[in-house]
């Protein structure tokens, strides 16, 4: 893919969802908003191949804005303190004043970009709002992430970063989001969204397993299997996400990374980071881009557009064959059929672990997760 240059249109839409059935998806795979969307993650991944985290710098007077747009949405938080809700385990019901105030204070936030026109805030503002959890089941997943990936999308495709940019935009501005996003699933205990407990790769994130492993590709001498060295992990994890996700996912959860995530430890596995990163670019395709679950809340407009029927033969002859679907009261359909990491989104609520975490320990007496700064780690069942 070539960089996004500036779009020059001027007729901006807020974005909605178009996915409803498999064709589609199918159209949407075909589609050039596809296209730019992997070839989006693909470029970044390849400009912090090397690159450490603890080297970012301090970003350009392009995203040093987006910095403080992050840090804003975790004062957000920090300012609204999760409810007392001590009989569930599942989301805290602050989330929702949570969600609130930050579609609250977003047109304002997006004015702080320089060059943002105002009438495309409407349409950008919307995958920023969605980046932090669904309002109504106080959940996350790999399709808010994917919404803040296609927020950067946006501004790079308006020409508000440059390729020059790229590197930052991972280390320094997604970084601070995944940072973000740890506080606020740790506060609320946003349920994960579709995750398939351990046979997952992560509860909430996918992202920064790709990118990270890109960061790893070309390293000297840490391999796949240093995931189990607990020196490795103290000295590398400030300077690689991958190493960092590690930690995090071993400082919440007891015993080996063999019993709580298999698939991290299998991936462990394998000789180098490149054909590493190479499995996370192909799971990414197949179960975030290529699944239906997640690619029903996929939301498309003018920057990010979903082809007409007219734009796509296959898909206006598949429609004339099998009619519009009717959707459930969840907006969207679900076809069992579907399987994989992403799994269904709307299946049986998940408890986060941190949840867990706070049960755990007050059975046994020991401080809870609201008194911070540390959260303890679960007993594995």
């Amino acid at each position: 893919m070539t960089t996004p240059g500036p779009s020059h249109s001027t007729s901006y839409a807020i974005p909605t969802k178009h996915i409803l059935t498999k064709a589609h998806l199918a159209a949407f795979q075909r589609s050039k908003t596809y296209s730019d969307i992997f070839g989006f993650i693909d470029e970044l991944n390849e400009d912090i191949v090397g690159k450490k985290l603890t080297e970012a710098g301090e970003g350009s007077e392009r995203t040093r804005p987006l910095i403080d747009i992050l840090n804003s949405v975790h004062e957000i938080a920090e300012s609204t303190p999760p409810v007392d809700n001590k009989l569930s385990r599942f989301g805290n019901p602050a989330f929702k004043t949570f969600y609130d105030k930050v579609g609250d204070a977003s047109h304002e936030l997006h004015t702080r970009i320089p060059g943002l026109p105002k009438e495309a805030i409407q349409e950008v503002e919307v995958y920023f709002k969605e980046s932090w959890g669904n309002k109504q089941r106080v959940d996350y997943g790999s399709g808010m992430e994917l919404n803040f990936l296609s927020w950067l999308l946006c501004l790079a495709k308006l020409g508000l970063v440059t390729k020059e940019d790229y590197p930052f935009l991972v280390l320094g501005v997604f970084w601070r989001y995944i940072e973000v996003m740890r506080y606020i699933q740790s506060t609320y205990w946003l349920e994960p969204a579709g995750s398939h407990g351990v046979w997952g790769l992560d509860d909430y994130h996918f992202l920064p397993f790709l990118w990270g492993s890109g960061q790893l590709r070309d390293h000297k001498y840490l391999r796949p299997k240093a995931i189990h060295d607990p020196e490795v992990l103290d000295e590398f994890s400030k300077d690689y996400m991958y190493l960092s996700c590690i930690s995090f996912i071993n400082s919440i959860k007891t015993a080996s990374l063999r019993w709580h995530s298999p698939m991290l430890d299998d991936i462990s596995a394998v000789k180098t980071w490149e054909k590493v990163n190479e499995g996370m670019k192909k799971m990414f395709v197949a179960e975030v881009l290529g699944k239906l679950p997640v690619m029903q809340h996929a939301l498309f407009g003018s920057l990010l557009p979903f082809p007409t029927p007219e734009e796509d033969p296959e898909l206006k002859r598949a429609l004339e064959e099998e009619g519009q679907p009717a959707t459930d009261e969840h907006g969207h359909i679900h076809d069992p059929s579907e399987k994989g990491w992403s799994m269904d989104c709307c299946g049986i609520p998940v408890p986060s672990a941190f949840a867990a975490a706070q049960n755990a320990n007050t059975l046994k007496g020991v401080p809870t997760l609201g008194s911070r700064p540390g959260i303890k780690p679960i007993p594995f069942d």
